[in-house]
C-alpha cells in the first residue's frame, strides 16, 4: 500500500488467497475505493461498487450485493495503518481514533456458485438420507418379522384383547396356575399359585422352578416333561393335588404348564372319615361276633347247657367291655377313642396286637383333627410293616405334658434303614413314593410332619425295643390352636 504500485504485489497474493480458499474474488482497495486487485484485470484501478462506510469506520461487516461479477456475498474488513506508521498515515480515520484505516478488503462468493455448492450438498444429503431410510426400512422389516413370529402372527389388537383376556381369566381362576418356559424358568404365576406356594408378590417371574421351594418330585416331574394329573403333594402347612403337562406350539415344546389345587380341608375331612370308616368296620365286626355268640348262647341253651352258655355269653361281654374301657379310659375325646376302636378292630382281624398305653386328658390343647392324623397314620404305617412280621405286636403311647402332648407308636416289623429314616418325612413325599420303593406311606409320614411343625414340635424316627421303628411325635400346645 505504501509502494508505487501496490497493485503489482498484492494481485498476486490476492489470487493465490482465492485459490486456496475458494472464493470468487479478493479485492483490496484504497478508502477511496479505487481497487488494487481484482479476478478481471480490466477492473483495476476502477472504483469498488458497493458499501464501505462501516469498514471504513473500521467495523467489518457482511452483505449481499451486485457488483460486477453479479450477485454475491462479501466480507468487507478495514485494513489499519502499523503502530509506527500510525502518525504520519493518511486515510480515514480507525474506529478507536489512534490507528487510521489505509485500506478495504472484500472478499466473496457469488450467488450462482453458493446455490451450486447448496444443490451438490443436498444430492449427498438425499442419497445419505436415502440410505438411512432404507436401512430403516430393512430394520423395521426385520424387527415386525421376529415381533411377528414371537407373537405368532397377532397383530396388536388381537394382542390388546389377548391380554385383557389373559388378565382377567388369571386373577378369576380358582386354581393356581404356574407356566414354565423349556429352561425351567417361571414366566407366569397368577395369584392363587403365590397363596398356595407362599410365594413372594414379587421376584417371582424369571426365576428357576427348583429356586422356589417347591417339592422336588413336581420339579423332577416338570424338568423331565412328563405329564401327571392329581398328584398330592405337601408344601408347607398345605396339601396340594398338582397336575403338570408340557405345553407346546407347532410341534414344538415351550415349557409346561402346572396347575395347584388346595386339598388341605379336604385331607382332613377325609381323615375324619376315615375314622368313621374304621368305626363302622369295628361295629360290622363286633355285630358279625355276636351273632357267632349269639348262636352258640342259643345252641347251648338247646342243649340244656344253661349254665354254660351264660358264662359264655358273659365272658364275651366283659371282654368286649373291657376294651371299649380300656380305650375310652385312654383318651377324653370321642373321636380319637373311635379311632382307636377301629384300628384295634382291624388289628384284631389281622391277628396282630395292638396295645394302647398312657392317656390323652379331654382338655388338652390340641385339636382332635390334628391328634387323629398323627395317630392313624403312624398306626396304618405301622399294621403295615408288621403284616409280614413273626411277631405282629404295635404299641400307641401317649404322654401328655403341661405344654406338650407325646404320641410314641412302635412296631415290631423290620424298621427303617438310615436312608429311608432320613427321606420318610421329605418334603414333597408324592404318592407314587410307595411305588417306587422309597420307604414312605404316600402323604401319611409328610401329613405328620406337617401337623407337628404347625404345633411347635418335630418328629424323631428311632428304633424301638419291640424290634421296629419308633416314631416319636411331639405336639406343643401353647403353639397350635385351642381344641374344638
Amino acid at each position: 500500500m505504501t509502494g508505487p504500485d501496490p497493485s503489482r504485489g498484492l494481485q498476486a497474493w490476492a489470487t493465490e488467497v482465492e485459490e486456496d480458499t475458494d472464493v470468487d474474488f479478493v479485492v483490496v482497495m484504497d478508502t477511496d475505493r479505487t481497487r488494487f486487485t481484482h479476478p478481471d484485470p480490466a477492473q483495476v484501478g476502477r472504483r469498488f461498487v458497493g458499501d464501505i462506510e462501516p469498514a471504513l469506520a473500521g467495523r467489518p461487516f457482511t452483505q449481499e450485493y451486485v457488483g460486477t461479477l453479479g450477485p454475491s456475498v462479501r466480507a468487507v474488513v478495514p485494513v489499519f495503518a502499523a503502530d509506527g506508521a500510525a502518525d504520519g498515515a493518511e486515510g480515514a480515520d480507525g474506529a478507536d481514533g489512534a490507528r487510521p484505516v489505509v485500506a478495504l478488503v472484500s472478499v466473496g462468493v457469488s450467488i450462482d456458485r453458493i446455490s451450486d455448492a447448496v444443490r451438490a450438498a443436498l444430492v449427498r444429503v438425499t442419497v445419505a438420507a436415502s440410505v438411512v431410510l432404507l436401512v430403516g426400512l430393512a430394520g423395521a422389516a426385520l424387527v415386525a418379522r421376529r415381533l411377528r413370529r414371537q407373537t405368532h402372527g397377532l397383530g396388536e389388537r388381537e394382542m390388546t384383547r389377548m391380554y385383557e383376556y389373559y388378565a382377567a381369566v388369571l386373577g378369576a381362576v380358582r386354581e393356581g396356575l404356574l407356566l414354565v418356559d423349556v429352561d425351567g424358568r417361571v414366566t407366569l404365576v397368577n395369584d392363587e399359585a403365590r397363596r398356595l406356594l407362599d410365594l413372594p408378590a414379587d421376584g417371582v417371574v424369571g426365576t428357576p422352578l427348583r429356586d422356589l421351594g417347591l417339592p422336588p418330585g413336581l420339579v423332577a416331574a416338570v424338568a423331565a416333561g412328563r405329564a401327571s394329573s392329581d398328584d398330592l403333594y405337601v408344601s408347607g402347612d398345605k396339601v396340594l393335588v398338582v397336575s403338570s403337562s408340557p405345553a407346546s406350539w407347532a410341534d414344538a415344546t415351550v415349557g409346561a404348564v402346572v396347575t395347584l389345587r388346595d386339598r388341605t380341608d379336604l385331607q382332613a375331612v377325609t381323615g375324619e372319615l376315615d375314622v368313621v370308616r374304621a368305626l363302622g368296620d369295628f361295629l360290622r365286626a363286633q355285630n358279625h361276633e355276636a351273632a357267632n355268640r349269639l348262636h352258640t348262647v342259643v345252641s347251648l341253651v338247646e342243649m340244656g347247657r344253661v349254665e354254660e352258655a351264660v358264662d359264655f355269653a358273659t365272658e364275651e361281654l366283659q371282654v368286649a367291655q373291657l376294651l371299649t374301657d380300656r380305650v375310652v379310659a385312654a383318651t377324653g375325646d370321642p373321636v380319637l377313642a373311635a379311632l382307636l376302636l377301629g384300628k384295634t378292630a382291624e388289628a384284631a382281624e389281622r391277628g396282630i396286637d395292638l396295645r394302647i398305653e398312657g392317656a390323652v386328658p379331654a382338655d388338652v390343647l390340641v385339636p382332635h383333627r390334628d391328634i387323629v392324623t398323627v395317630v392313624g397314620n403312624l398306626v396304618d404305617n405301622a399294621l403295615d410293616a408288621v403284616a409280614a412280621s413273626g411277631v405282629r405286636t404295635v404299641r400307641v403311647t401317649f404322654s401328655p405334658g403341661p405344654d406338650r402332648l407325646r404320641v410314641l407308636v412302635e412296631d415290631a416289623g423290620p424298621g427303617l434303614s438310615p436312608a429311608d429314616a432320613a427321606r420318610a418325612f421329605e418334603r414333597g413325599w408324592t404318592t407314587k413314593a410307595t411305588a417306587e420303593g422309597t420307604g414312605g406311606r404316600g402323604i401319611g409320614l409328610a401329613l405328620v410332619a406337617q401337623v407337628a411343625r404347625r404345633h411347635g414340635g418335630d418328629v424323631v424316627v428311632g428304633s424301638s425295643d419291640l424290634g421296629g421303628a419308633a416314631f416319636t411325635v411331639d405336639l406343643r400346645a401353647d403353639a397350635g390352636v385351642a381344641a374344638p
